[in-house]
C-alpha cells in the first residue's frame, strides 16, 4: 500500500469516527430537546404570572387577564375563523420551553449540543472529502451525511438570525439521527473514486445546490406540517371544541398558524429559484457528459416533477381560493416528490444516474 493510499484510508477512518461521534452528540441533543418540551408543558402557571406582571407597552401576552370580583380570570384568545375578514387574532406561542425557566435552560443546552454535533459532523464530511480527494457527494452515503449537515446548518443559521424556530429542533434532530443511521448501515459505501462522467466542476455546482435546496425544502416541509396541525387546533377552538391536554400543551407553544404559514411560504419561495438553477446546471452537465441536455432519465424526470409541484404550490399560495390548507397539501406533495427523487429513484429505478450505486 502506498503512502497516499494509507493516508486516505486513515482519513476515511477518521471520517467514520466523527460521523458516529456526531450521532452520539445528536442523541444527547435529542434528549435535551425532549426535556425542553417536558418542562415547558408544566409552565401554564409561569405564563399566567408573566401575563399578570406584564410591563406597560410590552407585546400582548399569550393570555388576557381581567379582574372579576377580585379573582383573576383567564380569557381564551379571540379566534377569527378563516372565512371571516382579516386573520386570526392569535399570538405566537412562547416556544418549546413554554415560558418555563428550566425548560428554557434545557432548550439552550439542546442548541449548544446541536452546534457541537454539527461541528463534529461537518468535520466528518471534510475528512471524507480529503480521503477521496473530491467533493464528498459522489454516492448516497456521502449525500446523506452532507445533506443532514447542511439541514442542521440551515436551522442554526435561522436561529442566529433570531428567528423563532427553536420548536424545529426536536423534529430536525430526530430526522437527522434517522438519516445518519440509514447512512452508516444501509447506504454506507467505502471511499472510492468516481466514474469519468462525474469528473467535472459541475459536480461541485449541481450537487451542492441540490443538497442545499433539499435541506431548505425539508425545513419548509416541517413548518408546513406544523401549520396544518396548528390550523386544525385553532379551528377547533373557533368552533367551541376542547382539544386534549397533550394537544393544548404542544400547540400553545408553537407560533400561530398564520406565522407558520408565512414562514413555510417564505422558505420555499426563497429557495425555489435555486432549485430551478439546479435543474439547469444538471442539464448543462448532462450535455458535457452524455452529449444531450435532457433525456427524460428517471432522475431528470422526477427533478422536473418536483419543480412543477413547487411551482404549483407557489402559484396556489398566491391564489385567494387556494391559500391555507390546500396550498399546504401541495407543498407536502412537492417535498414527497423531492424525497422520492432522491431515495426512490436512486434505490429502485435504474438510469444514467445509477453509476455511483448507493
Amino acid at each position: 500500500m502506498t503512502l497516499a493510499a494509507a493516508t486516505n484510508e486513515h482519513l476515511a477512518s477518521i471520517s467514520n469516527t466523527l460521523i458516529y461521534s456526531s450521532m452520539a452528540v445528536y442523541t444527547l441533543a435529542f434528549f435535551a430537546y425532549i426535556a425542553e418540551w417536558l418542562f415547558g408543558s408544566r409552565s401554564k402557571v409561569g405564563r399566567t404570572a408573566a401575563a399578570l406582571t406584564q410591563k406597560p407597552g410590552a407585546k400582548a401576552p399569550a393570555v388576557t387577564v381581567q379582574s372579576a370580583g377580585g379573582t383573576a380570570v383567564l380569557e381564551r384568545p379571540k379566534v377569527v375563523v378563516r372565512s371571516a375578514a382579516g386573520a386570526r387574532d392569535v399570538p405566537d406561542g412562547p416556544g418549546a420551553h413554554g415560558g418555563d425557566e428550566q425548560g428554557d435552560l434545557y432548550g439552550r443546552i439542546a442548541v449548544s449540543l446541536t452546534v457541537l454535533a454539527f461541528a463534529v459532523e461537518a468535520g466528518g464530511v471534510v475528512a471524507r472529502a480529503l480521503s477521496v480527494e473530491r467533493a464528498p457527494w459522489g454516492n448516497m452515503y456521502e449525500f446523506n451525511i452532507t445533506f443532514s449537515t447542511v439541514a442542521v446548518g440551515v436551522y442554526l443559521s435561522l436561529l442566529a438570525l433570531k428567528k423563532n424556530i427553536r420548536w424545529l429542533g426536536l423534529p430536525l434532530v430526530t430526522t437527522v439521527l434517522l438519516d445518519l443511521g440509514l447512512a452508516v448501515t444501509v447506504l454506507y459505501t467505502a471511499s472510492d473514486q468516481l466514474v469519468p462522467a462525474l469528473h467535472s466542476y459541475w459536480l461541485y455546482i449541481h450537487v451542492s445546490t441540490a443538497i442545499f435546496c433539499g435541506a431548505v425544502f425539508y425545513v419548509g416541509a416541517v413548518g408546513t406540517l406544523m401549520y396544518l396541525f396548528k390550523d386544525n387546533y385553532e379551528n377547533k377552538l373557533a368552533n367551541g371544541g376542547q382539544p386534549g391536554r397533550f394537544a393544548i400543551s404542544v400547540m400553545e407553544r408553537l407560533p400561530a398558524s398564520a406565522s407558520l404559514d408565512k414562514f413555510s411560504y417564505r422558505v420555499n419561495a426563497a429557495v425555489f429559484p435555486l432549485w430551478t438553477f439546479t435543474i439547469i446546471a444538471g442539464s448543462i452537465w448532462a450535455g458535457d457528459a452524455w452529449g444531450r441536455y435532457w433525456g427524460w432519465d428517471p432522475k431528470e424526470t422526477w427533478a422536473f416533477i418536483t419543480w412543477v409541484a413547487y411551482a404549483c404550490y407557489l402559484h396556489a399560495r398566491a391564489t385567494a381560493g387556494w391559500k391555507g390548507r390546500k396550498a399546504a397539501y401541495i407543498a407536502l406533495i412537492a417535498f414527497a416528490c423531492w424525497l422520492f427523487n432522491y431515495y426512490g429513484v436512486n434505490i429502485f429505478v435504474t438510469g444514467k444516474h445509477s453509476y455511483a450505486g448507493v
